[in-house]
């Protein structure tokens, strides 16, 4: 091959054109590597930046992970020890639990909101919804009474006093946390909950009532409307733990029920159940456990999903203090085993409106 420049003129063999096409090609290839390399770390770095943000937004040094009580379903050999000494004499008294608060206060925390007979507007049909909460329908129900708070832990505690149910696990020796009388009481299973609303004369709410106690009739995504507004609850860490009840009055409902929205998610009387004409895939709706299917895995903490016939999940409504703030939405389920327990679980209690009153 021939080439001209002004008077001069230069031939370039076959060998050394050949060689300057492989250099080149390989200074291509080292750009795009240089480029996917420095995209990954990129990545790592976003994901680097966002792991450090959790971090600092947990409550508690990650260091003493271990020794925390930890997420639903990971404290259940926790929960059978602490079952056996259900009995022993700790915590309160009767005379005790009462006088944790005023009278003013008990007043407030064990009052009920009347909730009319009607029609209410139950799930959603937006795509963006997850595939349990599908479809929109209209569901209609008779009046009742559901607590204008979750449960606390000082209302709580007068149940276990007059009971000796076993308390939560994170009360130490069965005495309420300092500073936590009037948060609601976490770490109680379903069956907890059903136990201390059959103590009350209440029930749990299903999960119908839940909703409509928090869309109202016009089937408001949030209790005060359809924008998240996050001066109204207490989600995302944007707290570091559970708060007070009454914490949040701009979160009342349209029937002036509080802290439905976030805090902690609330367990209702239901078993996790497709909606009729639901899209949803059936697996969904079935119970599973987690298997570990060789030592190596179990040493490793590596386990499968695998199908249980152990019974359902229970439904779970409102979010909590640790969860993404749209699954506050109220028509947003999250289903759980009945004997888990966490420390964003807690619930409220609901009553059938007496016949004379209807």
């Amino acid at each position: 091959m021939t080439r001209f420049s002004g008077s001069r003129k230069f031939v370039i063999s076959p060998e050394d054109r050949a060689r300057r096409k492989r250099y080149l090609s390989a200074t291509l290839i080292t750009c795009v590597v240089l480029a996917l390399i420095g995209g990954t770390l990129h990545v790592v770095q976003l994901g680097a930046n966002r792991m450090s943000d959790m971090r600092k937004a947990a409550t508690y040094n990650l260091k003493e992970e271990s020794s925390r009580i930890r997420a639903a379903g990971e404290d259940i050999s926790l929960h059978q020890a602490h079952e056996a000494n259900k009995n022993r004499a700790t915590g309160y008294s009767v005379d005790e639990a009462q006088r944790l608060l005023s009278k003013d206060q008990w007043l407030e925390l064990d009052s009920m909101i009347q909730i009319p007979q009607g029609p209410f507007i139950m799930g959603a049909s937006s795509e963006r919804a997850d595939p349990q909460d599908r479809p929109q329908h209209t569901v209609k129900l008779p009046a009742y009474w559901i607590d204008k708070y979750p449960v606390t832990n000082a209302q709580y505690a007068r149940f276990v006093a007059a009971t000796s149910h076993r308390p939560p696990l994170n009360w130490k020796d069965g005495i309420v946390p300092q500073g936590e009388l009037m948060r609601p009481v976490t770490m109680v299973t379903w069956y907890d909950a059903t136990a201390y609303a059959k103590w009350a004369g209440k029930r749990l709410p299903s999960e119908a009532e839940w909703e409509k106690s928090g869309r109202g009739t016009d089937g408001r995504r949030w209790p005060w409307g359809d924008k998240m507004e996050s001066d109204r609850l207490n989600t995302y860490y944007n707290v570091g733990s559970a708060t007070n009840v009454n914490a949040y009055p701009k979160g009342a409902s349209q029937y002036g029920v509080m802290d439905l929205a976030g805090n902690v998610d609330e367990w209702t009387a239901d078993d996790f159940a497709p909606y009729p004409g639901t899209d949803a895939p059936f697996e969904l709706f079935q119970g599973k456990v987690a298997v570990a299917s060789s030592d190596q895995d179990k040493a490793m903490k590596v386990v499968d999903m695998v199908p249980s016939n152990a019974g359902k999940y229970k439904v779970l409504r409102g979010g909590s203090w640790k969860g993404d703030p749209f699954s506050t939405a109220m028509y947003h389920r999250n289903p759980a085993w009945a004997n888990y327990a966490s420390d964003f679980y807690g619930f409220r209690c609901a009553s059938d409106m007496p016949e004379k009153s209807k």
